[in-house]
């Protein structure tokens, strides 16, 4: 597949395997929100120690990012997308037996370390073959395909956990991931898409792009920082919002229950916001999504149940709804052969705040108290509103800059 925009048969093969890969892969990462409370009680466990058992599998992923980048555009999407995707497929088969606190670390940072290479390399995937007035709708899609599995997971885990444990759950989902992997790869092989393979023209073009071919550095680093700021809240958010559930009187098996509203939420505000930034831009798409989250997050700290299961799909959709903007807008700031490695770098961005964020945010909650800690989150998402305007004005002075050369 060329680096420059594909056919019809190459943007439908590839949103439909990039989506699939993305719809695994973020389906076990939040989904292991659903099993923290199970490991608490069966590891002896404090708040911090949960969060820093989010941190092994999101700083792994978040580690491996930059490489993945790099490593793509040498070999292919293809080859590690397969090849990371099985990794963490067999991670999660293999917690299923695991019976000590120290195995339980060491998996989630291999099945982090594999599950590093989805995001980069999948957007590039998807980016390389759809023009700028198709990209962000494009990605859009293929975030909202991530949130059908944060929708699924955590709901089928919850189902599965009312009638067995948390091991066979755990292997289950590894078994299916290891499956859906082989199935996804015999389809990218027959259709050619992923390999490596550039012009005479695009080599010479790729060539004269040094770095990391970031064309618009003010922008892309404000951009980033929102990023950084949104996942931190997010993460924050779904790690120790089922906390805050139990401590309203909702029981730790239906947990799954809860946060599968959030998160179906969540998959038709990353579809809706996708298609809205179209229509009136990114700046005013952030400033309402973030407005939502924030105010939400206090709201959410005062309701009660039942009342909190008609809130959260709202909230879902604001707090996920951000980020399809966010990931659709990068390769506007970037030369189309370095695309890769741009998402790469932006990914160790935002997943690095993911890693950091749930072990500050349980210190903060065993000394302000969860109910507390939970609304410092959401006064922190709303610090994003006056970065909004600061990346509108980089994009215009950018735009004005471009126009007088």
């Amino acid at each position: 597949m060329t680096d420059t925009p594909g056919n019809k048969y190459q943007r439908k093969i590839t949103l439909f395997t990039g989506s699939a890969f993305h719809f695994f892969h973020d389906g076990i990462a939040d989904g292991l929100a659903v099993f923290l409370p199970l490991w608490q009680t069966s590891f002896g466990l404090s708040l911090t120690h949960v969060g820093l058992l989010v941190t092994c599998f999101e700083g792994a992923t978040g580690f491996f990012q930059i490489p993945a980048g790099f490593l793509g555009e040498r070999f292919g999407e293809r080859a590690l997308l397969v090849l990371g995707t099985l990794v963490t497929a067999i991670s999660f088969m293999c917690l299923g037996f695991v019976e000590g606190l120290t195995a339980l670390v060491c998996l989630l940072l291999v099945g982090g370390l594999g599950a590093a290479v989805q995001h980069p390399l999948a957007s590039s995937m998807v980016s390389k073959v759809y023009n700028a007035n198709g990209r962000r709708m494009a990605l859009g899609t293929y975030n909202f395909s991530g949130d059908i599995g944060k929708f699924l997971f955590p709901a089928l885990a919850a189902v599965a956990l009312s009638q067995i444990g948390w091991r066979p759950v755990c292997a289950g989902l590894g078994l299916f991931g290891c499956m859906l992997t082989v199935t996804l790869f015999l389809i990218l092989r027959h259709a050619r898409i992923g390999e490596i393979y550039l012009s005479e023209k695009n080599q010479k073009a790729a060539s004269k792009t040094n770095g990391w071919g970031i064309v618009n550095k003010g922008a892309f680093a404000t951009l980033s920082v929102i990023g950084i700021v949104d996942t931190a809240v997010r993460v924050g958010l779904i790690t120790f919002g089922p906390f805050l559930f139990i401590q309203k009187g909702l029981q730790a098996e239906s947990v799954g229950f809860a946060l599968s509203l959030l998160f179906i939420g969540g998959a038709v505000g990353k579809f809706m916001c996708g298609a809205l930034a179209e229509r009136v831009g990114i700046i005013a798409t952030v400033v309402i999504t973030e407005g939502i989250t924030g105010f939400g997050i206090l709201l959410l700290t005062i309701l009660t149940f039942p009342y909190i299961y008609f809130f959260l799909p709202v909230l879902g959709a604001a707090l996920n709804g951000t980020s399809s903007v966010l990931y659709g807008t990068v390769a506007d700031f970037v030369s189309p052969h370095r695309v890769a490695r741009a998402f790469g770098l932006f990914y160790t961005f935002v997943i690095a705040a993911a890693a950091v964020a749930p072990p500050i945010t349980g210190m903060v909650s065993e000394i302000l108290g969860l109910d507390n800690s939970i609304r410092l989150i959401g006064w922190i998402a709303l610090s994003t509103l006056p970065m909004a305007f600061v990346l509108a004005r980089q994009t215009v002075k950018r735009s004005k800059e471009n126009q007088n050369i």
